[in-house]
């Protein structure tokens, strides 16, 4: 009698949706801890897997021999580990020359994005002029248009210019883009508009407003348009393919796609090893300002 009673003395303590759990099983409902939700778990690491497997594969292919890569069945470990992959790359390969190239390109374009991106991002999200709205209207057009259609067009114009083959021409078609435009308006947007006002009355003009007040907010929304930028710059193939004409301007990715084809094979461990130092540097951009990145993706809502 007295187990009875604490156990309805529970039922009616816990409430309703207790008192009918108690009903239908004949035994009071437990409130504790959630349950542990395995099968979430489970597809993580699934997913992970998948994601690392294939940076797996070719770190360690960048370890086999040429003939052993091409071999069935394949080998995940190298059975005879080399070295000969990396010292073909940086010793019969112009490596500093393709290196330095790349380098050079991701650099600028990351920094016009960053100072221009910005500027157009700031007129939008907190100026007032006319045709404001039909401007971002024309922003998100650009971004619906296939970069293959402007390709040609962009391309004749850079030869009218002259800048075949030059840095100017693998620099500046990019040194603005639309999503770049798009994710600072739309950070800029979640500023509040009092810190503007009060700069205005001490006297701040726009371009100090925007130097001193508006980019030091913008630490996130820079961050992950820094690695945005960087990455598609630094893995572009086919428009450094086309512009650059000579050897002296060619980035690393045009690089090892023309010298890791052979006439009668290719050399799939020479391209691995490439991959692995194309890599390298995203990599670590990436894990220092994967916290300011993360920031920026939810605060500007981009998906």
């Amino acid at each position: 009698m007295s187990t009875i009673t604490d156990d309805t003395q529970m039922t009616d303590a816990a409430g309703p949706g207790a008192s009918a759990a108690a009903t239908a099983t004949g035994r009071p409902r437990r409130r504790g801890r959630p349950r542990p939700r395995w099968w979430l778990y489970i597809v993580l690491t699934l997913g992970l897997i998948a994601m690392v497997m294939p940076f797996a594969w070719m770190i360690l292919g960048s370890f086999k021999t040429n003939a052993e890569i091409r071999q069935y069945p394949t080998t995940f470990w190298p059975l005879e580990p080399t070295l000969d992959n990396y010292a073909q790359l940086f010793g019969r390969l112009d490596f500093t020359t393709f290196f330095t190239n790349s380098v050079i390109v991701a650099f600028f374009v990351t920094l016009g994005n960053i100072v221009f991106s910005s500027m157009v991002g700031y007129a939008l999200a907190k100026l007032e002029f006319r045709g404001k709205r039909l401007l971002f209207v024309l922003v998100l057009a650009t971004l619906m248009v296939p970069g293959v259609v402007t390709f040609v067009p962009l391309f004749v114009l850079t030869a009218n210019l002259g800048l075949v083959n030059s840095y100017p021409g693998l620099i500046l078609p990019f040194l603005i883009t639309p999503l770049g435009v798009f994710l600072m308006r739309q950070f800029m947007l979640s500023l509040p508009d009092d810190i503007i006002e009060a700069a205005r009355i001490d006297g701040a003009g726009e371009w100090r407003i925007f130097l001193r007040v508006i980019m030091p907010l913008c630490g996130p929304a820079v961050a992950t348009l820094t690695i945005l930028t960087f990455l598609a710059s630094w893995n572009n193939f086919l428009w450094p393919l086309v512009v650059a004409t000579t050897e002296d301007k060619y980035t690393l990715p045009v690089a090892l796609a023309l010298y890791s084809v052979g006439q009668n094979a290719a050399q799939y461990g020479l391209m691995m090893a490439g991959a692995v130092v194309v890599v390298v540097p995203v990599l670590l951009i990436f894990v220092v300002l994967q916290r300011y990145f993360v920031q920026g993706i939810a605060l500007t809502g981009i998906k």
